[in-house]
């Protein structure tokens, strides 16, 4: 005897259609045939569901259940489905289409989607696929802007067809199998299924002569040469849109996009913080003690900037304005300078005496000697601590 259609959906008799749908959807995503191959069990389980999603979400057959139960339609059931021996005739497209098109892959092109007589549309010409180049710059390239010349591959529409594939249009007709509909209808035991013509590929045509140049495709694979501009203060993942410049479209649609995504290449000088420049500039102990002016390269040729008297290794000295301009809202940025105080080495016998008696004169007062001092003495304060 078969289960209460309730039971099988594991709703309540006083749940509501939404409730009915969501309890359905769950156990049709769960037991579906193509989601578990060779399984009886699983097969059963998902025709059981079946039935009782017809019968309860159709409010007069679910009345008739309610009085009667399946004695209702004991009939139909013998026969193979509730609407006798052609199977089902309810509406499944919203659920299947919805379930099976997105969680299998499944769309225009049949199906899941089309399950039951599903009203799904079939395959359409589509719009050319988008194409990505890697473009790789220096640092003055994508900062000042240049224009770059590529060279790619991909599909441009048939000049000998122009698109349709065909010697001439007597030689396209309306396909035979699928009466120019682009899908088929079939019986498969408990189901009717609606699939994607397999002669036409759902486009509801034949060509009898294809084109010999691109074999009926109506495209072809070609290598292109596009000159590029490059627009001022593009950043390193950047991209720059080609319109119509990607692969060609079915007959009749668009072709798709090319994106140009930048690639910078590491400056051996300069290192880019969103709009801003870094870069490091050594200095002798002597500038960096006594003050000067350095000069320090830039993208726009070279500066002086002030060293001021007991600079500091590390310290950052910002030149505005000398930074890169973005290309989005045109912010200009700086050029930061981080001094580098260089230790010499290899000293002579003569410097390195000269730095003894250099080092003999550093009094208490002095900014270095100072900080050593108060360095040692927070040293001994915190020893203190410890044994106090």
């Amino acid at each position: 005897m078969s289960r209460d259609f309730y039971t099988v959906l594991g709703v309540d008799k006083s749940a509501d259609e939404k409730e009915i749908k969501k309890a359905y959807r769950r156990l049709a995503m769960k037991y579906h045939p193509d989601k578990n191959p060779d399984d009886p069990a699983a097969e059963e389980k998902f025709k059981e569901a079946t039935m009782a999603y017809e019968v309860l979400s159709d409010a007069q057959k679910r009345a008739s259940y309610d009085r009667m139960g399946h004695a209702a339609f004991e009939q139909g059931m013998n026969n193979g489905g509730f609407g006798g021996a052609g199977g089902f005739h309810g509406d499944f497209s919203d659920i299947f289409g919805d379930i099976f098109g997105q969680a299998f892959g499944g769309g225009a092109g049949g199906g899941f989607g089309d399950f039951f007589g599903g009203s799904r549309s079939r395959a359409r010409a589509s719009k050319g696929n988008d194409l990505l180049y890697r473009l790789s710059l220096t640092l003055e390239e994508a900062v000042k802007g240049s224009k770059k010349e590529i060279q790619f591959s991909s599909s441009v529409s048939c000049g000998t067809c122009h698109g349709k594939g065909a010697k001439s249009d007597a030689d396209i007709t309306t396909c035979q199998s699928c009466g120019g509909h682009g899908q088929v209808r079939m019986q498969q035991g408990f189901f009717v299924m609606q699939q994607t013509c397999p002669d036409c590929h759902g486009t509801g045509k034949t060509i009898k002569n294809p084109c010999p140049d691109c074999h009926g495709e109506g495209k072809q694979q070609k290598s292109q040469t596009l000159e590029v501009s490059i627009p001022a203060g593009v950043d390193d993942g950047d991209r720059v849109r080609l319109a119509g410049k990607g692969e060609a479209g079915d007959a009749g649609m668009p072709n798709g996009d090319l994106y140009v995504e930048i690639h910078v290449k590491p400056h051996e000088i300069f290192t880019r913080h969103g709009a801003d420049l870094h870069m490091d500039v050594p200095v002798d102990i002597a500038t960096a003690t006594l003050g000067d002016d350095v000069e320090v390269p830039t993208l726009d040729g070279r500066l002086k900037i002030k060293v001021a008297e007991g600079t500091q290794s590390g310290k950052l000295l910002r030149v505005r304005g000398k930074g890169v301009t973005t290309v989005r809202g045109g912010m200009q940025g700086d050029l930061i300078c981080r001094i580098i105080v260089e230790t010499p080495t290899n000293l002579s016998h003569e410097q390195k005496e000269l730095l003894r008696q250099f080092q003999a004169t550093l009094g208490k007062e002095n900014g270095a000697a100072a900080k050593k001092k108060g360095f040692f003495d927070r040293i001994k304060d915190d020893v203190k601590d410890l044994f106090d």
